[in-house]
């Protein structure tokens, strides 16, 4: 179990853009994620897109399985103290809307690891059904000093 503040260990993004409230399971050795997203009216994209019918912006919901795999990939030992770069996405597919009061549960996996790049496969589901999937590539990069 990875609270909030645990997340923002790893993770660069602040409020209005990190998107992860809560991990629940991270096993490096199987190199796999899960976390949660919890989708409230409370956003502040919600004032544009679209204000009569709330719709989550389906690149928001590819970032958020980017800050997902972004917590595993900087947990690996070798990657601690590094940023994670998102460096592409493939097969991106949109299934179902993912609207306020939804729960967005966030599972990726990794595909490949070749040195300091990473693909992960990844999938947000709500209620059991898939929202989105796609194959998510990264570049690990030191901080600059």
């Amino acid at each position: 179990m990875m609270d909030i503040n645990e997340i923002r260990e790893y993770l660069p993004h602040r409020y209005p853009f990190l998107l992860v409230d809560r991990g629940t399971e991270m096993d490096v050795e199987a190199k796999r994620v899960r976390a949660y997203k919890n989708v409230t009216i409370n956003e502040p994209f919600f004032n544009g897109h679209f204000p009569q019918h709330p719709i989550m912006p389906g690149v928001l919901i590819l970032e958020a399985m980017a800050q997902v795999a972004g917590v595993l990939m900087l947990g690996m030992p070798e990657n601690r103290g590094r940023l994670a770069y998102f460096a592409g996405i493939n097969n991106a597919k949109f299934r179902r809307p993912v609207v306020p009061g939804d729960q967005l549960r966030l599972e990726l996996e990794v595909s490949k690891i070749r040195g300091r790049l990473g693909i992960f496969h990844g999938m947000a589901m709500v209620d059991g059904q898939l929202a989105t999937e796609a194959d998510l590539t990264f570049a690990v990069v030191d901080q600059a000093q």
